[in-house]
């Protein structure tokens, strides 16, 4: 199906894409790497009277270090993500989930902030974001991972914000990490998966961060299955038991993919799988 017809903008600044999208109002969509959009313009499920390109704009796709955190881009690439050294270095847990996300072109194409902004629950990134205490910042205003998913392909942004990076806090030395998931299919969406970072000292559990993809109309932190991990050893059978912790607070919906006890019985089974793999026991 051919798309409506609509104007295109190339802004070059963030200014410009600010001034155009605050002109443009609820008539105009921003444009990133387009592999959510386009489809949905190709559907005519959406269809904008103005579409903002935002690929001119370079220092959107930078990713610096900021101190205590990096500032990653939202216009970096996926493949930009899980390449880049910095990234690497103080947020392997977004490396790792960026190079799981579909298919080699996609992650050449796809942004990091537009998959966030997009807001899929079934999306690796949101659940990632939501581990990390990430922190997304707009050209106005700094809003916490955990109040920037609000419901199904919904977020916090404004029809006038543009989302400009994300600041992700760094980990420091002691901490380990794993993102696990389970599909039917390479490059499918994730039936049901699980972001994990851990803490460990002697053998013991210091701190952990668990949030889980699909398992929502957004992505859920298991909060139970953290405060049962605190001061825990670290082993195998204490990360089963802890997994049975792993479905409080969540809400999956069935689908042909799989029923809600379905993605239950995963969300347990691909907790205890992704803590064990992060302390590598």
């Amino acid at each position: 199906m051919i798309p409506a017809e609509f104007d295109y903008l190339r802004p070059s600044s963030v200014n410009e894409a600010v001034t155009a999208l605050a002109e443009a109002g609820e008539d105009a969509k921003l444009l990133a790497g387009g592999q959510s959009l386009l489809p949905l313009l190709r559907l005519r499920l959406a269809y904008p009277e103005v579409l903002i390109d935002l690929d001119r704009i370079p220092e959107l796709r930078e990713i610096r270090d900021d101190g205590d955190a990096l500032v990653i881009g939202a216009m970096a690439t996926h493949y930009q993500v899980v390449h880049d050294p910095l990234v690497r270095e103080h947020a392997p847990l977004i490396s790792l989930a960026a190079a799981t996300v579909a298919d080699p072109a996609v992650r050449h194409r796809g942004t990091f902030g537009g998959a966030l902004a997009h807001a899929d629950p079934a999306g690796d990134l949101p659940a990632v974001a939501l581990a990390l205490d990430a922190v997304f910042l707009t050209h106005r205003r700094e809003i916490p991972a955990g109040e920037f998913f609000e419901d199904y392909l919904t977020s916090a942004l404004a029809p006038d914000e543009l989302l400009t990076g994300i600041r992700v806090p760094k980990l420091g030395p002691g901490w380990a990490f794993h993102y696990e998931k389970f599909h039917r299919t390479a490059q499918a969406w994730a039936i049901v998966g699980v972001a994990c970072a851990v803490r460990r000292a002697n053998g013991t559990i210091e701190d952990a961060r668990v949030a889980l993809t699909n398992m929502g109309p957004a992505p859920v932190r298991a909060v139970a299955v953290e405060d049962a991990l605190r001061g825990g050893t670290a082993s195998a059978s204490t990360f089963r038991t802890v997994s049975a912790h792993a479905t409080e607070g969540t809400s999956p919906s069935a689908d042909l993919h799989g029923s809600v006890e379905y993605r239950l019985h995963l969300a347990k089974v691909l907790t205890a799988r992704a803590l064990t793999t992060a302390s590598a026991i």
